[in-house]
């Protein structure tokens, strides 16, 4: 559904990550779940986000992928260091030699490969990614694609080209071209804060290592852009972007730093999953946590949709983000209609269905109550339709 609408744009942007799920406390019907983190138990869950690039609103998605790893051997009780040092490099060397489809990080060009099959070839499809995603099998793979880019923050110091310059002291050897102004959101290493940022751009050829059967360079664009008078509190910002996309001027530029900062979609994408869903609290086999995860997945989406519009247009039309039905029981429901229906008094009624209390109306609405109204809805609407049907 997501791919059929998004194929009515010219461009459409593809945010990508991958969130660990923790069920460590499930004692019984382990099978299916794997190590992750340090010391967790789980499932691994990456999900590629269609974001629209004018406002950054999301769409749906368009792929997920879940897994899980296979435990770790324990080692001997009576292993010594240096037979500890022998297997620990013998599994690097395994894991090195494993086919790259079968790493983890195949997961960045699969999102790649598949989201192309999906959408229609009259749309654009820029994935953005972060640091994890900056590896060089990435870019030789948009090679072979048709109407594929990418933005990705930069993880590696790469050789560029020509006399083995660096990326980094290539772009710090530009002249500032702008500054721009953007929010950062709070994060468990820093708290949400306006900034300025120096702007630096220009084109660079990426150097493609020797394993690679292609050995012609990258041609890629990059946007350096460092914090102004970051606070002493705060670590300072500092993004180094790599995009397929041509940048000419300022203007572009400015469109590729914004860009980036949608990534910070999926991150709240699965915040939502995981505090709103509350996904993390079922007990279930695997086989079962995989198909209801899968289902989430959906209203999860749902629900970013409904808090970004409410926090960023709260007067637009409540048809927006409910359809017909939806929006009839909500006007059942609402004991004094307004003369708009808005994409706030949505909210307000659906949080009420969760058990928000009108008389605490200086509290803000959680996403936990916006998840347990969302659900009566969907229960109200599947009564409806069943009693239509009878």
């Amino acid at each position: 559904m997501t791919a059929e609408n998004v194929a009515e744009r010219d461009i459409v942007l593809c945010v990508g990550d991958t969130t660990f799920l923790d069920y460590g406390s499930i004692e019984v019907k382990k099978e299916g779940y794997g190590p992750i983190g340090k010391g967790g138990n789980g499932l691994i869950l990456h999900s590629a986000l269609a974001i629209e690039p004018q406002k950054g609103q999301s769409i749906g998605l368009l792929w997920q992928k879940l897994w899980n790893r296979e435990p770790k051997h324990k080692p001997p009780k009576d292993e010594t260091p240096t037979q500890k040092k022998k297997r620990q490099a013998a599994a690097r060397k395994e894991a090195r030699n494993r086919p790259f489809e079968q790493k983890e990080s195949y997961k960045w060009v699969e999102a790649l490969t598949t989201v192309e099959k999906l959408v229609s070839q009259h749309t654009q499809v820029i994935h953005v990614f972060d640091r994890e995603g900056d590896i060089t099998k990435v870019f030789d793979q948009l090679r072979q694609l048709q109407h594929t880019g990418i933005i990705v923050r930069a993880a590696h110091n790469r050789s560029l080209d020509s006399e083995s310059e660096r990326l980094w002291s290539k772009l710090e050897a530009q002249p500032i071209s702008f500054e721009q102004k953007i929010e950062l959101p709070s994060t468990s290493q820093r708290t949400a804060r306006q900034t300025k940022l120096a702007i630096r751009f220009c084109p660079v050829n990426l150097r493609t290592p020797y394993r690679f059967d292609n050995r012609n360079p990258l041609s890629v664009y990059a946007v350096y852009a460092t914090e102004i008078d970051c606070p002493e509190s705060e670590t300072p910002v500092e993004w180094m972007l790599l995009t397929t996309e041509v940048i000419a001027d300022i203007q572009m530029a400015s469109t590729i730093l914004r860009w980036y900062t949608y990534r910070w979609r999926v991150e709240e994408y699965h915040k939502i999953f995981k505090s709103g869903c509350q996904v993390e609290k079922y007990r279930l086999a695997a086989d079962g946590m995989k198909v209801l995860i899968g289902f989430l997945s959906v209203i999860a989406v749902e629900l970013l949709q409904l808090t970004y519009l409410h926090r960023t247009q709260p007067d637009s039309p409540a048809i927006e983000i409910l359809n017909p039905l939806e929006l009839k029981i909500l006007k059942a429901k609402s004991p004094k209609l307004p003369k708009v229906l808005t994409v706030s008094w949505a909210v307000e009624v659906i949080a009420r269905l969760g058990g928000y209390l009108e008389h605490r109306s200086k509290t803000p609405i959680g996403i936990q109550v916006l998840w347990r109204g969302w659900l009566k809805l969907h229960d109200l609407c599947e009564g409806w339709q069943l009693a239509k049907e009878t």
